[in-house]
């Protein structure tokens, strides 16, 4: 149970849940679709992973000063995940949907192949997950949320 007793794990763990089920209202409210999946889904307003890593880091730098190693080591990370998020997961998601329209095209041609038909969906083709990274605004309010929720859950501590 110490391991509850670690103010910047623990706010780390929270803003990661905390970003995933609100991603469930907000999409409710910008497209009036439900959807509870999102809460384990990757991608999407806000980041998750920019909430965990800044308030991880926040929590850090309450608990040990910013002018702290361990402060410095944690800022570090959290810039070159949230890069991350907005870079090189984003463009693999971007891939997914040209190569996911390659695949339908491809479907389309073989439709009429020997034996196609009989065969299940999932035999067929599967989808590359397209969803995998973020737009910068989405990381933004990943950072706010994670900073935000530390502040919220420091003085529990």
């Amino acid at each position: 149970m110490e391991l509850f007793l670690n103010f910047p794990l623990t706010a780390a763990l929270v803003a990661i849940v905390f970003a995933q089920v609100i991603k469930i209202p907000i999409k409710l409210i910008v497209t009036k679709e439900f959807k509870p999946s999102l809460a384990f889904s990757t991608g999407g307003m806000p980041s998750s992973h920019s909430a965990a890593v800044t308030a991880l880091t926040t929590g850090i730098g309450i608990m040990e000063g910013v002018t702290s190693p361990v402060f410095a080591v944690a800022f570090v990370f959290s810039i070159i995940t949230m890069f991350d998020a907005t870079g090189v997961r984003r463009h693999a998601g971007e891939h997914a949907v040209v190569l996911n329209q390659l695949i339908k095209d491809f479907q389309y041609f073989v439709d009429g192949a020997k034996d196609w038909n009989k065969k299940e969906e999932y035999e067929k083709r599967q989808e590359l997950k397209e969803l995998l990274g973020h737009q910068p605004i989405e990381v933004f309010f990943g950072g706010v949320t994670g900073i935000g929720i530390a502040f919220l859950l420091y003085p529990f501590y």
